[in-house]
């Protein structure tokens, strides 16, 4: 199986895993908050909707297009940190980005 679709698979275990939890939001936030300059657009989005609304969407284009994918990914780490002392049952969701910086590594 290529990685392409090993990406592809982990990317929709992530949005289940965000479904199943309580992070998963019906609606986007408001446009303003798409215009940060800064990393996981850390100014204006919680880390959740950054997953949800940012990466996700992204990361589904550029497989979409047959775009170049980035040569490393370590999202993992921001999310062990932002979701530090949260009481949202977030297990499957970290496990599921460690599988995906995974792929990464390969």
């Amino acid at each position: 199986m290529s990685v392409e679709i090993r990406i592809r698979q982990s990317l929709f275990a992530i949005e289940h895993a965000l479904k199943a939890s309580p992070l998963w939001q019906p609606s986007a936030p408001d446009e303003a908050a798409f215009t940060s300059q800064e990393p996981f657009c850390i100014d204006t989005m919680a880390a959740e909707q950054w997953l949800q609304w940012v990466f996700l969407p992204r990361m589904h284009a550029l497989l979409d297009s047959g775009a170049p994918l980035p040569a490393r990914l370590a999202i993992l780490p921001y999310f062990e940190v932002a979701f530090d002392g949260r009481s949202d049952n977030v297990g499957e969701l970290l496990t599921q980005l460690r599988v995906l910086d995974a792929l990464f590594e390969e």
